[in-house]
């Protein structure tokens, strides 16, 4: 838990009398709310706005928080001091640290060992502050104190503070906690959402982010937050890859955005794409409870926006509700005839706010509706602010979800103003009231979700290592298919095959294995090897065996002039079974990331692919194979038999085992595996391996 947020005593280091000051800012937010002791600091005056100075921190003594807005050149002997005093938390706002230049890096690396020296927990440096409602607490040089609220938000970006503040006001949008991060050299994001979960005024957690500091640890909090209370969050930028000369079609095709997408859907977390989505949707979580299901009935006084709010409902996931015979048959009785009174219930252009009254009693009631959408248009003879009042009484009783668009501009403010201070969510356009009840959906499934421990194989780890450092000793850092002794240590089933480096080895072992055959080139230099005329198919006797091995080994080096050719590998040719493609490449902040799709040569041209970071339970595994668009090829259509999903499910298990144990391994890809019917299995046709150089 961060204490900070209940500080009973502030001391604001570089307090200022000068208007346009940080200094000055901070003392005046403070003053505007705060009950709490405020301490300013500051060597050359004896008073801060009416209230007694101190020359130095150490002047005063302990306090549960200290605010520091000085040159950064002086913070550490600040810092130092404040350690010295005992004091346990510090928001550093001043900037000229890592975000700026080297000096300014090593400036905040003393820093950081400061505070870990005096076991301090220090925000920043390089932000805007922080701020608890619910402790009338404005410790930031944002202008006014939020509204009291169930929302908690941290921000990498004190300018995106400052906007959703501003919004927020606007809205009467309600905050509990609200943490600008700045640098992140102490205080970061994982930290604030296990805060955010522990807090009781804390119902839904949000935020925006440029990058995660720990990925293992934030997967890890998000889970356990997850299933206590909502998280959305923004995801802004993009991240570099492990490394820029990728070779893999892994790495190809891993977009920037690839693992916080893999990493946000296997913790919980709703991510959102703008600072509209966020409130729209944050505000539905605290202010509406759960939907029990998708079901959804929509009442309206308007045919055509009833008919877009159906579309966008069944394009978003959700399903319109089947009123019940009962329902239906009340909605008759109370509506006049010509009323629709299936779902949308449509009450008609001149309906009044005592029928529309009536008909969300009745649908509210009816077993099969789990939330409502309330769509208001300004006829004629519609009044706005008694309509509003009928969903402000119904919706804030209801144990289901009622989300209102009063679809209009001018005619609807003071509507707008009572639903905002009665804290009914109501959206402008009504798509926006679908998709944050669609939110509300996914997150009752999210809420209720288990995260199973990840399956342990027994498999030779011994043997992955012997192999791993023979080649180290050797200086190779790339592995093909002369290794599928991996593969087979961790128990992955390989298609038969034979490594040779002459042609009359390579036409005795082509004899032994039996025709047909391909033969690969086998050389660490050679990813792609049908780019270079490294695989030939179909191979059915001696002199075709003879042919294309004395052909590659007089025509590839005139391609690839610098590649060592280690001999051929000869493979039996598989029928029958479809290729998929099973891949890993690091990702500098989630480690491991599993790709899967379909495979061959034609992979980076659909790019149908499904993201996972490792290590992955059965279900994400399955998940993983169900996720890619064209999943129905492998589970049959038009009279095809069903290929073997298990075993694919399987080997992304063992791979994702493999990768997490030998985190060296930079690069590893499948391609293509073979699988066959269901109940017959699959094979590795084709493997690479690259490790992270040294």
């Amino acid at each position: 838990m961060l204490d900070m947020f209940n500080a009973k005593s502030v001391a604001v280091i570089g307090a200022s009398e000068t208007k346009g000051k940080i200094g000055y800012d901070l003392m005046t937010s403070l003053l505007n709310n705060y009950k709490g002791k405020i301490i300013p600091i500051n060597p050359k005056v004896g008073k801060v706005l009416g209230i007694p100075a101190f020359s130095s921190i150490k002047e005063y003594g302990r306090v549960d928080l200290a605010v520091i807005v000085i040159p950064a050149s002086l913070v550490p002997l600040t810092v130092e001091e404040c350690g010295e005093t005992g004091i346990k938390n510090i928001v550093v706002i001043s900037a000229g640290f890592k975000e700026v230049d080297k000096e300014g890096f090593k400036l905040e690396k003393k820093l950081v060992e400061i505070c870990e020296n005096y076991d301090i927990k220090l925000v920043g440096p390089n932000c805007l502050g922080i701020m608890d409602t619910y402790n009338d607490m404005n410790a930031s040089f944002a202008s006014d104190i939020a509204h009291k609220g169930k929302i908690a938000f941290m921000s990498q970006s004190g300018a995106i503070m400052a906007a959703i503040l501003d919004y927020a006001d606007k809205k009467n949008i309600g905050f509990s906690r609200i943490i600008s991060l700045g640098n992140k050299a102490g205080i970061n994001e994982n930290d604030c959402i296990e805060d955010f979960m522990e807090n009781e005024n804390t119902e839904v957690i949000t935020g925006y982010l440029e990058g995660i500091v720990d990925g293992q640890g934030f997967i890890k909090a998000s889970r356990k937050a997850s299933q206590k209370k909502p998280i959305l969050l923004i995801k802004s930028g993009t991240t570099a890859k492990g490394s820029e000369a990728v070779s893999s079609h892994t790495g190809t095709i891993a977009g920037s955005d690839s693992a916080y997408d893999a990493a946000f859907s296997q913790s919980g977390i709703i991510r959102v794409t703008s600072l509209d989505e966020m409130m729209d949707y944050s505000s539905a979580f605290a202010l509406s409870p759960l939907p029990k299901g998708n079901r959804i009935a929509i009442i309206t006084n308007a045919g055509g926006p009833a008919i877009m709010t159906t579309d966008a409902a069944i394009k978003a996931g959700l399903e319109l509700s089947k009123l019940t015979c009962d329902t239906q048959e009340k909605l008759k009785a109370g509506l006049p005839s010509t009323a629709n009174v299936k779902n949308p219930v449509d009450v008609l252009g001149d309906a009044s706010p005592d029928r529309f009254r009536f008909a969300l009693e009745i649908v509210l009631k009816d077993p099969n509706v789990d939330g409502v959408i309330y769509l208001v248009t300004p006829q004629s003879v519609t009044d706005p602010e008694g309509t509003a009042n009928v969903a402000i009484e119904l919706a804030t009783k209801s144990e289901k979800p009622v989300l209102c668009s009063f679809f209009g501009g001018t005619r609807f403010e003071g509507a707008e103003r009572l639903l905002a201070e009665k804290r009914v969510p109501n959206y402008l356009y009504p798509k926006r009231a679908v998709k944050s009840m669609k939110r509300l959906y996914d997150y009752s499934i999210i809420k209720n979700q288990e995260y199973p421990k990840h399956l342990k194989f027994d498999v030779d780890k011994d043997a992955v290592r012997n192999i791993i450092n023979h080649a180290k000793k050797k200086g190779v850092n790339t592995f093909g298919l002369e290794s599928f002794d991996i593969l087979k240590a961790y128990g992955i089933p390989t298609v038969g095959t034979a490594i040779t480096t002459t042609v009359e080895e390579t036409v005795k072992a082509a004899e032994e294995i039996g025709y047909p055959l391909v033969m690969k080139i086998v050389s660490p230099q050679i990813s792609h090897k049908s780019d270079v005329g490294g695989i030939k198919l179909y191979l059915n006797n001696a002199e075709e065996i003879r042919t294309a091995y004395e052909d590659m080994m007089e025509n590839i080096p005139k391609k690839e002039p610098e590649a060592q050719l280690e001999g051929v590998q000869l493979q039996q040719m598989l029928s029958g079974g479809k290729e998929v493609i099973i891949g890993m490449i690091q990702d500098p902040t989630f480690g491991p990331m599993l790709m899967f799709g379909l495979g061959g040569i034609y992979v980076e041209i659909v790019k149908d692919v499904k993201f996972a970071i490792a290590p992955v339970s059965e279900i994400e595994a399955n998940n993983m194979i169900t996720g890619i668009k064209t999943h129905k090829l492998l589970e049959g259509t038009r009279g095809d038999k069903a290929s073997d999903i298990d075993s694919i499910s399987d080997i992304i298990l063992r791979i994702s085992q493999l990768v997490t144990d030998f985190p060296e391994i930079n690069e590893f890809e499948i391609n293509p595996l073979m699988v066959f019917e269901e109940g017959k299995g699959a094979l590795a046709v084709d493997m690479r391996l690259i490790l992270k150089e040294d």
